[in-house]
């Protein structure tokens, strides 16, 4: 045990151990030295200390495949063991594989870490066998929390002596050292050093275990991760994965089909008495706002059966409404009214709170920033202002907008303003920097809606395709997948992003037809029919990836989900990812 591939890099190869050539005697004696050492204070970074039987081939291979290492295997089983607080079976199977989880001179430098016998564990860390530059970074981590406890202690003079005689010799991390002789004169500063009293002996150990390579000291919770992979990988491949549980099945291989996609009307909303323009989900999922032609706002609640109900109908506004956008916390509602004013509601009274408007010209567009205290609005000049808390205007930014299409949206750390400049021009301002850049398009821009990590932007064309920009990093946006397949002449027709981590996209089309695309591939992979009009807007409810919502010309909401109606019903299903007939379910229950 502690030796390495060959293949393994330079850096994270180690040298013999002095240990593997220690006769019997100085092996039992070391035995006996780690047994009177004290018990480790964190019980998931000890470990068995009974002696293993002779350690077999460090080639045997097991698996269908051939090439998983029996011993890498066992000890990272062995870890998890004590990692999970099994010390018992850990040091059982420690002793039954003849597998150490680590050779006993790492065992006595853990404990010494853990202990804080700090010369004690440099000393032995040069034992270990590792490569010069690894045994001084490691040492550097030692004797700076060495430092760091002789200052908690008051002992100025001796963490001096530290600094000089045993840190600054090692020459690594001078603006460190810097750093640290700052701190004998200001000895409260090592807080600001990242010094942390609680667990600090544990957090050495975790850097240690960092530094060293992982067949001397392997890493914490690499079971964990070997396993978290798979998974990601199933995942990944799961074409139509859209899976509300918490946690994916370790019994079965992961995999959604088509039925996990919303695409069975499950209720028809008929409140309104015109064409209905427009529609959002509430950011927790609770709510469906809808905007009419007949110059209301309906506040949807989403009961525990999963159908739907009036909870406010918001009137007041003279115009159709044409917008509405919900505050971070979903407190408050923004309505607004074509060329007219934007209203604030309070979403549990369904109250009017306050009316923002500006003599002369009427505001086509709201939204709210992520503070949840000051909004925007877009205005029928062509223009945009930004209102504070009191319900002032504190800006209005004009703009070069040559057409009155008025979308407007800030990402959800507030950095980016995302707004229409020209009728192909999309103009990306960053607030802080004020710096510009532009997405130039092919045709005329009709909306446009933004991921909820605010790094990918929907785009709705004229010419009947939808494109999807990549918009998050400083350089310039890039158009990464094209969608076409729906119907658009005359309206304007909203997409949106959804499903599970937002990996579908739908759009309302002016066939009467809802249309979904796989993100990822831009493959059409559902039509939806069902509306009798125009269907305007399509909302995805984001905390629960089986529920769609379309607004239609044909006055009516409605809501889609899956098409198996009894999979809703179990939710315990979903809860721990296997029915109880022992066949993966994930939501697809046959």
């Amino acid at each position: 045990m502690g030796g390495l591939d060959e293949e393994e890099p330079p850096s994270k190869r180690i040298k013999p151990s002095s240990l593997q050539f220690c006769t019997n005697s100085s092996f039992l004696s070391l035995t006996n030295d780690l047994s009177l050492s004290t018990k480790s204070p964190n019980p998931s970074l000890e470990f068995g200390a009974s002696m293993a039987r002779p350690v077999p081939h460090p080639q045997a291979l097991i698996g269908s495949k051939g090439f998983i290492k029996r011993d890498e295997f066992v000890r990272i089983i062995t870890k998890a063991l004590y990692s999970l607080g099994y010390e018992r079976s850990g040091s059982v199977l420690e002793e039954e594989s003849g597998i150490q989880l680590h050779e006993p001179v790492i065992d006595l430098f853990r404990k010494q870490v853990l202990n804080g016998d700090w010369d004690g564990s440099v000393q032995t860390l040069h034992k270990i066998g590792l490569e010069q530059s690894i045994v001084k970074s490691s040492a550097f981590v030692i004797l700076e929390q060495k430092f760091f406890e002789l200052l908690e202690k008051g002992n100025i003079l001796e963490a001096l002596r530290t600094l000089q005689s045993d840190i600054s010799p090692l020459g690594l991390k001078k603006e460190r050292v810097h750093e640290l002789t700052g701190c004998i004169l200001r000895p409260a500063r090592f807080a600001e050093l990242g010094f942390v009293k609680e667990n600090c002996r544990v957090r050495v150990l975790e850097e240690l275990q960092s530094i060293f390579p992982p067949s001397v000291m392997v890493p914490e919770r690499r079971l964990e991760q070997l396993v978290e992979q798979a998974l990601n990988v199933q995942k990944d491949a799961c074409y139509f994965h859209n899976f509300n549980g918490k946690a994916l099945s370790l019994y079965m291989d992961h995999w959604c089909g088509k039925e996990q996609i919303p695409s069975r009307t499950v209720q028809v909303m008929d409140a309104h008495k015109d064409e209905v323009w427009y529609i959002q989900f509430s950011n927790n999922g609770k709510y469906l706002a809808s905007a009419s032609k007949d110059a209301t706002a309906l506040i949807w609640e989403v009961n525990a059966d999963g159908r739907l109900s009036i909870k406010h109908e918001l009137t007041g506004h003279t115009q159709p409404v044409m917008v509405v956008s919900w505050s971070p916390d979903d407190q408050q509602i923004l309505t607004c009214g074509m060329e007219e004013c934007v209203r604030l509601w309070d979403t549990g009274s369904g109250k009017c709170l306050r009316v923002y408007e500006k003599a002369g010209l009427g505001l086509i567009s709201c939204g709210f920033f992520p503070n949840g205290k000051d909004i925007f609005t877009g205005v029928a000049d062509k223009s945009f202002s930004v209102w504070g808390p009191d319900g002032r205007e504190v800006d209005s930014v004009k703009s070069q907008r040559q057409t009155k299409t008025s979308d407007l949206a800030v990402t959800s750390d507030g950095q980016l303003i995302v707004s229409l400049n020209k009728e192909k021009n999309i103009l990306l301002t960053d607030r802080e920097t004020k710096t510009e850049r532009s997405i130039e398009e092919e045709d005329i821009v009709t909306s446009f809606c933004l991921s909820s990590d605010g790094k990918f932007l929907l785009v709705n064309l004229a010419c009947e395709e939808i494109h999807l920009w990549c918009i998050g990093d400083a350089g310039m946006p890039s158009l990464i997948m094209r969608y076409r397949g729906h119907r658009r002449a005359r309206h304007v027709i909203r997409s949106c992003f959804g499903g599970t981590e937002q990996g579908f996209i739908a759009s309302g089309s002016e066939d009467s037809l809802v249309y979904i695309w796989h993100r990822a591939t831009g493959d059409l992979i559902e039509t939806l029919a069902g509306h009798s009009g125009t269907v305007n807007c399509v909302s995805w409810n984001p905390t629960n990836p089986y529920m769609l919502a379309s607004a239609s010309d044909d006055h009516t909401v409605r809501i889609w989900g899956l098409s198996k109606p009894n999979i809703h019903k179990r939710k315990d299903l979903f809860e721990n990812g296997s029915c109880s007939n022992g066949h993966q379910c994930n939501g697809n229950s046959k």
